[in-house]
């Protein structure tokens, strides 16, 4: 699972490991869960002012769209227990877990360094190397 923060890196860089990532879950190599929720707040961050000249609305709209027709869009969360240290990334990890999902990917030092995570969470140059291992 790929948390909102990663799919933005990829809109901004075409060559940095979030958008390599990008590359292959479109050539079939792993399943991305994503849920309404995640969706929204990809959206909202890319409507940002500040990326504007990165997206136009109808790009981010295009954007979240592939990913909720290509992923595997699950319902959000019921139930959210409080793991993280910062409250709103505690869906991501209600979601990783509901969805059997083998690992989050994220840069967010939020997940990254939780301790005894109940799924695990790798950076996106981890998450590449382990793609690239097979």
């Amino acid at each position: 699972m790929l948390d909102p923060g990663v799919l933005v890196s990829a809109v901004l860089s075409d060559s940095g490991p979030p958008a390599r990532i990008l590359d292959r879950w479109r050539d079939g190599e792993f399943d991305l869960v994503v849920s309404p929720l995640l969706l929204g707040e990809l959206e909202q961050v890319l409507l940002r002012p500040k990326f504007h000249e990165v997206a136009s609305e109808m790009e981010v709209a295009a954007y979240v769209d592939a990913l909720a027709q290509g992923g595997v869009l699950l319902p959000d969360p019921a139930q959210v227990p409080a793991v993280a240290t910062d409250p709103g990334d505690d869906y991501l990890v209600a979601l990783a877990r509901a969805s059997g999902a083998d690992a989050i990917v994220s840069g967010d030092k939020h997940l990254t360094q939780l301790t005894d995570p109940p799924v695990i969470v790798l950076t996106p140059r981890e998450f590449l190397e382990r793609l690239e291992r097979g």
